[in-house]
């Protein structure tokens, strides 16, 4: 398989994904801030700080409206991690493997793309941003949906669903930590409903909120921050992400289990060791912000040793914004 076809797969899915995300993500503030009565630069500065994208939206926007943000996230072309610039990238990455894909799938990333493009130049999108979210995650699901039925499950497939894995991975670990950031210091709010309904927006900007009170119940902190990170059985968990990610690149390489072929892998391996063999008290014990920023290292590094090992002979690696974990 040609590397640049791989190259190009992977970072198309993590696109993709990402887009997702941020919709996910604003959508669920749009309703928790009609319930708080913080003020609206506290409500909406976290969503810039889960990009990773703080000092550049500061310099352009000043203050974290709800307007301001959404335009930022969602239609900003100098913003790389837009939903915009993301599903335009996402796109170009399809184009340049049009031929490996099917035409479903390049359709729907297409269209995509127009949707955006198109509503980024009306009006009155922020009034009722509700629709634009919804399509949003309800196109990329049905992305990912036509890639599980319509292409061959062979190499250029795992690359994606690596990529798929991995930002996820990433996403949800930046989504658990500025979040309990911002959690942590609300004592003042423990016991009230006012706390709970916090948590629960946590869970559900990772489309968590169902199956976690399926597992657990009522909600607890350590729970959720478990459900989260530990979790085996549920897609978006940080562990599941890696253990797919790992039997992506066991079945791309050929490996067998207990054994490594490159860097990539071993990287990959003892990170998921590591999360596979931690206890949420053991966790917190480190303090959660230390744990998750290690992580959030550990995973950009593991696309360095990607990029090296199967990506490499493409061309030059363009620079990157790594605070975001993602390519530029």
């Amino acid at each position: 398989m040609l590397s640049r076809v791989a190259h190009s797969i992977y970072w198309m899915s993590r696109y993709i994904e990402r887009a997702e995300n941020v919709a996910r993500s604003m959508e669920v503030n749009n309703y928790l801030s009609l319930d708080l009565v913080d003020s609206e630069e506290d409500q909406w500065q976290p969503l810039v700080d889960i990009s990773g994208s703080g000092g550049a939206f500061r310099a352009t926007y000043q203050t974290a409206t709800k307007d301001n943000v959404i335009q930022y996230l969602a239609f900003d072309r100098s913003n790389p991690n837009s939903i915009l610039s993301c599903l335009q990238m996402g796109r170009e990455n399809a184009r340049a493997v049009r031929s490996v894909l099917p035409s479903e799938m390049w359709e729907q990333i297409n269209r995509m793309y127009l949707f955006v493009s198109q509503l980024s130049r009306q009006t009155g999108v922020f009034d009722d941003p509700h629709e634009f979210f919804t399509r949003l995650k309800l196109g990329s699901q049905l992305f990912v949906g036509i890639s599980e039925v319509a292409m061959t499950h062979d190499e250029a497939w795992q690359f994606g669903r690596l990529g798929q894995a991995l930002e996820r991975a990433d996403q949800t670990t930046r989504l658990l930590d500025v979040k309990h950031f911002l959690l942590l210091p609300s004592t003042d709010r423990v016991g009230l409903a006012i706390n709970d309904i916090l948590w629960a927006a946590l869970l559900r900007s990772a489309s968590a909120f169902e199956m976690y009170r399926r597992k657990y119940g009522e909600i607890h902190p350590e729970r959720i921050i478990a459900f989260l990170l530990l979790e085996q059985t549920f897609p978006r968990a940080a562990l599941y992400c890696l253990n797919r990610a790992e039997s992506c690149l066991r079945s791309i390489t050929g490996t067998a289990e207990g054994y490594f072929r490159d860097g990539a892998m071993q990287r990959l391996g003892k990170l998921r060791s590591r999360l596979a063999y931690s206890s949420v008290q053991e966790i917190m014990q480190e303090g959660l912000h230390t744990y998750l920023d290690g992580m959030q290292s550990q995973l950009n590094q593991l696309d360095d040793d990607l990029y090296h090992t199967y990506f490499a002979p493409v061309q030059a690696k363009p620079a990157e914004d790594r605070s975001a974990g993602g390519q530029a």
